[in-house]
């Protein structure tokens, strides 16, 4: 019998019970990927973090991500609730993480703030795919439940990454973002047939002082309905509002926070940082806060 300390996490928030709460399992060495999947469909979160040994020197651990239902690359709210774990755990000063996880091996800065610390990721390399094409964009709207009337004329609707893809979806108003009510069943067919699984549906008629947009993300496919702060589609979203001019940046960096989660009473903050050069978007930085919300301990 092997003991695995176990943390549940709300990361995106400094609140219990909001944001997104994520599964941390510290050592997890040893597990096998069915055990890490039925730990993280026990655990039921979107996504579990699995924190394992370095296999290498080039970087000092090893994260891997299951939803319920699968494994999946990289996941932002799970990678900050694991290095805030791990920074609680060891009583970290603020420093620079390197860790290795499915899209390469990338840093992480840990922030101290008092007793308490914030988490930023750097997240993988931005793709671009081209805009849908109209079938597949009128199925998607369809499914979502919108009508061309509720688009924001100036947000094609396109996939893309930095790291895990999502199809980015901008629309008018922030009441028709928190009244949609997708059809999964539809979305999960469509995800086949465009290889993405995520879609990321956002506005920018945000009338909160400091936040940019607000979002709504469903990835039925991979067995998260709705997930509630998306790290991982924030990052994209960055680097779509600064390739279509969508957003004003001085210089060589754009900076903004983007919340999610309030159409279903879970609201968290994600702060996106997008690294320019040339006018175009190089590199993408997600970060945020976290709370625990337990800790417990299972024998295996």
């Amino acid at each position: 019998m092997r003991t695995l300390k176990i943390y549940q996490v709300d990361s995106f928030t400094t609140e219990k019970f909001k944001g997104n709460p994520a599964g941390v399992v510290l050592n997890a060495d040893g597990l096998t990927d069915q055990e890490m999947l039925y730990i993280a469909r026990e655990l039921n979160n979107s996504e579990t973090a699995f924190i394992l040994s370095p296999d290498g020197t080039d970087h000092e651990l090893k994260i891997r991500y299951f939803t319920p239902q699968t494994e999946v690359p990289v996941c932002g709210h799970a990678t900050i609730a694991a290095h805030y774990v791990r920074a609680i755990e060891n009583k970290l000063s603020s420093s620079t993480v390197i860790h290795k996880i499915r899209i390469g091996i990338l840093p992480v800065e840990i922030v101290k703030e008092g007793n308490d610390y914030s988490v930023i990721m750097t997240q993988g390399r931005i793709e671009f795919s081209p805009p849908l094409g109209r079938l597949e964009r009128e199925n998607i709207v369809q499914a979502i439940g919108l009508k061309e009337d509720d688009l924001d004329q100036y947000c094609p609707i396109q996939i893309v990454s930095t790291g895990h893809s999502k199809v980015m979806i901008g629309i008018k108003t922030r009441s028709k973002l928190n009244a949609l009510s997708p059809d999964m069943l539809v979305l999960t067919k469509i995800s086949k047939m465009i290889n993405c699984n995520g879609y990321f549906v956002f506005t920018m008629g945000s009338e909160e002082k400091g936040i940019l947009t607000h979002g709504r993300m469903f990835a039925p496919a991979i067995g998260v309905n709705e997930d509630p702060v998306t790290g991982n589609a924030h990052g994209p979203l960055g680097a779509y509002l600064v390739e279509h001019g969508l957003a004003e940046n001085k210089g060589s960096v754009f900076s903004f926070k983007g919340e999610q989660g309030n159409a279903i009473g879970r609201s968290g903050i994600v702060d996106v940082t997008v690294n320019l050069c040339n006018g175009k978007p190089e590199q993408v930085k997600i970060g945020g806060r976290a709370v625990i919300v337990f800790k417990t301990e299972i024998e295996i």
